[in-house]
């Protein structure tokens, strides 16, 4: 085994080749500023002299309607305080909820209609209770 990779050492830590500038060069590997050592793959700092490495950043293009997406967008857009808007958003949820029991659930007999009629019935109640605790919640300017 020892025979196989003898010159192993010698090769895995020199320095990358210098390609001239005539023609055509391949992409040269990311070299430590401080040596002139290759970085080792995914590494953060250089193995020889431990300089951190100046990691580029990718900017991914993000779509322009993804901001209405976004918590304090929603919050300026419909002009509600926190509390208001949390309530809000669980009373859609709970909507939400109530109508997709009926298309969850099919009815076999009579009384699998009325245990759906009773789950849709409390989550149109959790709704109900989480818009009037919105309302409820909802400061008033008094001027």
């Amino acid at each position: 085994m020892a025979e196989v990779a003898h010159d192993a050492q010698d090769g895995f830590w020199r320095p990358p080749a210098v390609v001239p500038s005539g023609g055509a060069s391949p992409a040269r590997p990311e070299v430590c500023e401080g040596c002139g050592t290759e970085f080792m793959i995914a590494s953060r700092f250089c193995h020889v002299c431990g300089t951190s490495r100046q990691v580029r950043s990718v900017q991914v293009p993000v779509p322009s309607w993804t901001r209405y997406l976004e918590f304090p967008h929603i919050k300026e857009a419909l002009g509600l305080p926190l509390a208001s808007l949390i309530a809000f958003i669980a009373g859609i949820a709970c909507l939400v909820g109530a109508l997709s029991v009926g298309a969850i659930y099919a009815v076999q007999n009579f009384a699998d209609f009325q245990a759906i009629q009773l789950w849709r019935m409390e989550w149109l109640l959790g709704a109900v209770v989480s818009f009037l605790a919105g309302i409820l919640l909802k400061r008033t300017n008094s001027n």
